[in-house]
Formats: structure tokens, sequence, C-alpha cells
């Protein structure tokens, strides 16, 4: 087994998106290449209602996934295939736009005035960036979670993890997407696929990651399967921050007095050009300009309504 050695800890970026929410744009628009097939991760955490009520009015997505996963609050969807539903806490929703679809996120009216939770952008290879439009709707009891003796949860959203399988299916990059919660004090190895790219990205107490590659201020031991005891480092993680990983098959997690909640998602990296903009993202400029002007003049949708 190796380590992942740590590339960067990052803290998110403030921002206003939508008809104006505030943001915690944790990635985006930077060197997608660390980050791929992911291009953005969006944690949304409001108790204001002032500050998300106006929600996502319609717009315009091709050549990607849209992956909303809902901890508090609720969401409304309309789409302009005639798609209508609502997300609320623990809910999930994979959108693949695929060729194009216009559609709204706003907030859901009965879910009180707190809103909490996650949008993650997944890149499509170039060879399925005009597929049709489609939609994993997952509700909350439908998502696989397991409880280890230590009291470490894992919900899984996609992949396989711990003997069982996350519910989204078909994703071209192999992803996986976990929400683990660790009690305090905990130390846990978790399996990285090693062609992946990785991170993990804490919102909820903090703790440290181990990392084997570099010297670093903290200094602990770490036991591998052997029983052989290495002495490695560790980089102390707060709450709402990023941590990328180099290469390697597994991370090292120790929680700190008040535990610690965070994603782990990894996938297959695609190693294609990126033309990105705004809600659309394509391979070369050529093509995201032909896609705004196919938005301008209505030839936007490809696929018939539903």
């Amino acid at each position: 087994m190796s380590l992942r050695p740590i590339n960067s800890i990052s803290r998110p970026q403030q921002v206003r998106d939508g008809a104006g929410v505030d943001i915690n744009r944790v990635f985006g628009h930077d060197n997608t290449a660390v980050t791929d097939p992911f291009l953005m991760l969006d944690h949304l955490e409001n108790r204001d209602p002032v500050n998300f009520m106006a929600g996502f009015p319609w717009h315009p997505h091709r050549g990607i996934e849209t992956i909303t996963y809902v901890l508090d609050g609720g969401v409304e969807h309309q789409d302009s295939l005639g798609n209508k539903g609502s997300l609320l806490a623990g809910d999930v929703q994979w959108m693949t736009a695929g060729s194009g679809i216009i559609h709204q996120e706003m907030p859901h009216k009965s879910s009180g005035p707190i809103f909490h939770g996650f949008q993650l952008w997944a890149n499509l290879p170039s060879e399925r960036k005009m597929m049709d439009p489609r939609y994993q709707d997952i509700p909350a009891l439908e998502i696989p979670e397991i409880i280890e003796d230590d009291g470490t949860r894992a919900r899984i959203i996609t992949g396989h993890f711990w003997g069982k399988t996350g519910p989204v299916h078909g994703i071209v990059t192999d992803p996986r997407y976990l929400d683990i919660t660790m009690p305090p004090r905990k130390q846990r190895r978790f399996k990285v696929n090693l062609e992946h790219h990785a991170f993990a990205y804490v919102f909820s107490g903090s703790g440290q990651f181990k990392d084997a590659s570099a010297p670093f201020p903290v200094q602990t031991e770490y036991v591998t399967e052997k029983g052989v005891s290495d002495p490695i480092s560790s980089h102390v993680v707060e709450n709402r921050n990023l941590v990328l990983f180099d290469r390697g098959d597994e991370i090292f997690v120790e929680s700190g007095e008040e535990g610690m909640r965070f994603l782990l998602v990894s996938g297959q990296p695609l190693k294609e050009p990126v033309a990105w903009h705004g809600p659309i993202v394509m391979n070369t400029r050529e093509e995201l300009v032909l896609a705004f002007e196919e938005y301008q003049n209505g030839n936007f949708i490809k696929k018939k309504h539903n």
C-alpha cells in the first residue's frame, strides 16, 4: 500500500452566482488538470434566506454532468424537456446535460429557511458530450450507509466501497463519491483507485491527513498491514478545507477532538482539452462558440420534449 501524497490544501473562494446566491466555491476554473474529470465543486451553506432565495433561474448546460447533494433544506428543479421534481435532505440528483438542457434550480418552498448542500460538476468525454440528457434522481433512503465498529459512517453515492455499491450508475469516468463521518480521535485508512484523481473536502470538524512523501511539522507513526511502524508526516485540515492528493492507493485520516465529516471523491481523468465558458464545457473554442450560437438562435436543445 502507498499513501497518497498531498498536493495542496486550500479554502473556498466566496462568490455570488445564479440570481444572487452566496457560494463557497471549493474549486473551479483553475487548473482543471489536477481535478480532472471534475471541474467545479460548490458548497452552499446558507442560513439567511436573503442569500439564497433568488436561486438559479433558467440557464443552459452542455457537455457536463451536475451532481447535486442536499444535506438540509431542499431544491425544486424544472427543465426544458418537461422534467420537474424536488430534492430534499439526503437526496442526490446526477444530471447528465449531454447535448444540451435548459433548467432552473430554486429553493424548495416547504423546506424552511435553511439550505445546505453541494453541487459538483463532472466533465464528459468528447464522444459523450452530445449524448441525450438524462437524470438519476436518488432519494436519501436508496443511498447505502455503512457504519463501522468504531462509529465511522460512509454514505456511498456512486462507486464501490466497503462491500457496497452506490445507486448512481453508468458514469464513464467511474467516479466514487463518498460522504464520510468519523467520530472524535479515530484513525481510518481509505483505499482509492491508483489511476484516479482524488480530493477530500472537510465540511465539519477537523483532523489530520497523513502524508509519507515530504517533511511536515507534525510527526506521527503509521502502522502498515505488516505491523511495521514508519514515521510519517501529517497535514492538519480544518473545516472548509479542500485536500488535493497525488498518486497512491490509499489515504490515512485521523479525526480531531470534535470528529470530522468530509466528502471523498475520485474519478478516472479524461486527459482531454477543456473549452469552458459559464455553464457550457466543450473540447474546443469552436464547439463552445457553436453552443452559444445555438442557444441564442433557439437551436440548443437536441432531444425532443418528454
